[in-house]
């Protein structure tokens, strides 16, 4: 009788211990009101911060009608803005695009004096500021600057034209496609492109047939976040383009000068297609991540369920 009261006391106490350590290694296992405060707490802030300014863009840019919308938006000046916008964003990004899979591919898949200082310049554009990097160019292409008499000799114009709005452009986008590209390649290995030089492929084929396919959601992912920068930017911009009407001034740029004007609904009738691309970026972002979830545990499978090889 003893014993059995015994191991039934163990059995409890067994039981016990190992609901007590699930409670605290499950990270589900709080309070229902903490659960629910962290939850309103974040509602709010996204709704505060987030939603009722986005709605609020739109409900300014409609305030004087359709009508005013659309003659807003067809503007010669707002058109301009708007084309060189697509213009700077169709350059930028496919530089990106280039620039993104060599270095991603050289850094994830070789080994080479210098590695980690190409790692380093790569994060250069987060740490400096794009105000910094325009005033770079600047110092570097203006007139007063150290190629300014020599591009103006050989009237070639860099600053407060085209040229330089694409150069800032590309400095402040250019880790984005990097970034998201390396540690996807890392993540792979190389024993794929290993297996593709054994069987006689040569190095285009294998980027082409094993390694592009490989990370081509992860490179959706980083060419969306870099076309959204490349439309938004702001700063870069601003001190390359002279902010000449009609000429150079991209649509935050234009943005900006309606608003100083007072134009307000024009103002917030550009700044509605900004927003629209937000939004259409984030929904391309949810769909080239639950792609890029998907291709990760479909290589990871593979790898976990092949069984080991005897020694």
């Amino acid at each position: 009788m003893n014993g059995d009261l015994a191991a039934r006391d163990k059995r409890a106490f067994d039981a016990s211990a190992a609901r007590a350590r699930a409670e605290r290694l499950h990270p589900t296992t709080e309070p229902r009101w903490v659960r629910y405060t962290l939850i309103t707490v974040a509602l709010l802030f996204l709704a505060g911060f987030l939603v009722v300014p986005l709605v609020s863009v739109f409900v300014q840019a409609f305030s004087k009608g359709v009508a005013f919308y659309l003659s807003a938006l067809a503007d010669p000046d707002a058109v301009s803005a708007i084309e060189l916008t697509l213009l700077t964003a169709a350059i930028a990004v496919p530089l990106n695009v280039v620039f993104g899979l060599a270095a991603s591919w050289a850094i994830a898949k070789f080994e080479f004096r210098g590695k980690s200082l190409l790692i380093t310049l790569i994060d250069l554009p987060f740490s400096v500021s794009p105000v910094i990097a325009g005033l770079v160019y600047v110092l570097l292409f203006g007139a007063q600057g150290w190629l300014g008499p020599w591009l103006d000799s050989h009237n070639v114009q860099i600053i407060f034209a085209v040229p330089g709005i694409v150069l800032a452009t590309v400095f402040v986008t250019f880790p984005f496609v990097a970034r998201e590209l390396i540690p996807l390649m890392q993540a792979q290995g190389a024993d794929e492109e290993e297996a593709a030089r054994v069987l006689g492929a040569s190095g285009w084929q294998i980027f082409r047939r094993v390694t592009l396919p490989n990370v081509k959601w992860g490179l959706l992912y980083g060419v969306i976040l870099c076309n959204a920068r490349a439309m938004g930017e702001f700063g870069a911009v601003s001190v390359v383009s002279g902010h000449i009407r009609g000429s150079t001034n991209t649509m935050p740029l234009h943005v900006e000068i309606l608003y100083n004007e007072y134009n307000f609904a024009a103002a917030f009738a550009v700044a509605s297609l900004l927003a629209l691309l937000a939004l259409v970026t984030l929904g391309l972002k949810l769909l080239a991540e639950r792609k890029l979830d998907q291709q990760s545990g479909e290589s990871a499978a593979p790898r976990a369920a092949s069984p080991a090889v005897p020694e």
